[in-house]
């Protein structure tokens, strides 16, 4: 398993992406592959 680590430009930033992914009831991973396959990449799980 691989880990990534995300900077991000400041706090509200975070925050606003945390409350869209717990309204979701999506965790990191499933909001980073949700977001790929809403971009249109083929190869998302």
């Amino acid at each position: 398993m691989e880990y990534d680590k995300i900077g991000f430009d400041d706090e509200s930033q975070y925050e606003s992406l945390k409350e869209t992914k717990e309204h979701h009831g999506l965790t990191w991973k499933g909001m980073l592959l949700h977001a790929q396959r809403e971009l249109g990449s083929e190869s998302a799980d």
